[in-house]
C-alpha cells in the first residue's frame, strides 16, 4: 500500500471531478464498511467460543449448532475483512526494499502487483467459485451433521465476496498507483 503521506498529497493535487479517484474513494468506502462490520464479528467469536468452553466443560453439553455458528463468523471476519486489511497495508509482504523505497517505486510496485498478481488470482478465484456456489444454493446446501445449520450455501458464498471486494480493493490500488505514477511524471518534466 502507497505511504499515507503520499495518497494524502495525491488527493490534494488531484481533482476532486477526476471520475477514477472517485471510483478508487468509493470502493475505498464500501471496503471499510465492510470491513468494520467484518470485525465486529471478533467480539461476537470470542463470546460464543466462551460459552461453548463453559458448556461443555462445566456443564457437559455441547452443540454443533454453536460450534458451526463459530466456524461461519470466523470464517466471514476473515474473508470479509480481507479487502480492507489491504487497502490498510497489514497483509504480510516482504518490506525489505519496499519499506525503503520512494514513492514512485512503491507505486510502481502496488500497480504491478495490483495488475499482474492480485486482480488475475482474485478472477481466477471468482470464477471458480462460481459453479461451486451454485451448486451449493441449487440445493440450498446443509451441513452434514444432523443437528449442524442448514447455511452451508451461505458459507461458501463468502468465497465470491471475497474475490470481489479483494478484486475492487486491488482496482482501487491500482488507481492511488497510476496517480502517483502520473504525478511524479508530471513533476519530473
Amino acid at each position: 500500500m502507497l505511504v499515507d503521506a503520499t495518497v494524502s498529497r495525491s488527493r490534494q493535487k488531484m481533482s476532486v471531478s477526476s471520475p477514477l479517484f472517485a471510483i478508487a474513494e468509493r470502493i475505498d468506502r464500501v471496503t471499510s464498511a465492510v470491513g468494520r462490520a467484518a470485525a465486529c464479528l471478533t467480539l461476537f467469536v470470542v463470546a460464543l467460543q466462551f460459552i461453548v468452553v463453559v458448556l461443555r466443560y462445566a456443564f457437559g453439553l455441547g452443540s454443533i449448532w454453536l460450534s458451526e455458528t463459530i466456524v461461519y463468523a470466523h470464517a466471514a471476519m476473515f474473508m470479509l475483512a480481507a479487502a480492507w486489511t489491504l487497502r490498510a497495508g497489514g497483509h504480510v509482504r516482504v518490506d525489505v526494499f519496499y519499506a525503503q523505497a520512494s514513492a514512485r517505486t512503491k507505486a510502481l510496485v502496488d500497480l504491478v502487483g495490483a495488475l499482474f498478481l492480485l486482480l488475475p488470482f482474485a478472477l481466477a478465484l471468482a470464477w471458480l467459485a462460481v459453479p461451486y456456489v451454485a451448486r451449493s444454493w441449487a440445493v440450498l446446501e446443509r451441513s452434514h451433521e444432523t443437528s449442524g445449520l442448514p447455511l452451508v450455501f451461505l458459507l461458501k458464498t463468502l468465497i465470491l465476496l471475497f474475490s470481489l471486494l479483494m478484486a475492487l480493493q486491488g482496482i482501487a490500488q491500482a488507481i492511488r498507483a497510476a496517480y502517483v505514477l502520473a504525478e511524479n511524471r508530471a513533476g519530473e518534466r
